[in-house]
């Protein structure tokens, strides 16, 4: 696994999301879900501005953002616009909806996004049957599967929010090659996981002290997520958030 961390730089620490985490399809869908509204009636300015405050959080963190969460951005600004502009009664019954230009990508997003996973789901299906002995380690992993849940980039970010609101702003630090290595803390992860088998997300938490010691562990997870170094999961029953081995 240490191979696999060499040859960082220890220069301010950036990440890039890359194709490992979700776009701003899923960001949308996240916030959808999150507010438990209907995608055929979102409340645009609402949703918009819990857009942007995520965009902000991802900046603050030093978390690339991708030229196509900024055209969403623009997107869900153009339709808040439109809809505020009056419309003659005349031309309502003609004027179409101006949420329809996310209800349609987000109709085709959803359609991929579910047929990914029901053929990810079949791929699964009889890869063990020329197995004729099951070791209590594929039974224990098959347990495990069921036990536990994929986490999104954006449910990952709800439950840290939480933890960092837990540090007083006075705390605040600076991320600087002179304060913090997140290398440093990449290897640190990595020996923890060595030693055991799992740790939970607050776990790797617990003992910073400051919001940039925060924010640093978090990029760390996410640079060994992005590289497939660890698998980020959730507990279904308790909704306990855990790092595995990748």
């Amino acid at each position: 696994m240490k191979e696999q961390l060499k040859n960082k730089s220890e220069s301010p620490y950036e990440v890039q999301l890359g194709e490992t985490f979700e776009g701003p399809m899923d960001l949308l869908l996240h916030l959808v879900k999150k507010n438990e509204v209907d995608i055929y009636d979102i409340p645009v300015a609402m949703i918009m501005e819990q857009y942007m405050e995520y965009l902000k959080l991802m900046r603050i963190m030093n978390i690339d953002v991708a030229g196509n969460f900024l055209v969403m951005a623009a997107t869900l600004a153009q339709i808040k616009s439109r809809m505020l502009l009056p419309v003659d009664e005349e031309q309502e019954e003609d004027e179409e909806d101006p949420r329809m230009e996310l209800v349609r990508p987000l109709e085709e997003y959803l359609q991929i996004k579910y047929a990914a996973e029901d053929l990810a789901v079949r791929n699964r299906l009889d890869w063990d049957v020329f197995t004729r002995n099951v070791s209590e380690d594929t039974e224990a992993c098959e347990k495990q599967d069921q036990e536990f849940v994929n986490i999104s980039l954006f449910e990952l970010i709800d439950a840290f929010q939480k933890i960092v609101k837990r540090v007083s702003s006075k705390h605040f630090m600076d991320i600087t090659v002179d304060t913090i290595s997140v290398n440093a803390r990449i290897s640190e992860v990595a020996d923890l996981l060595e030693q055991h088998d799992s740790v939970s997300f607050q776990e790797l938490l617990e003992g910073q002290d400051t919001k940039g010691q925060l924010i640093v562990t978090f990029l760390a997870i996410l640079e060994m997520a992005k590289s497939q170094i660890i698998r980020i999961m959730q507990h279904v029953e308790s909704g306990i958030i855990r790092i595995f081995n990748g």
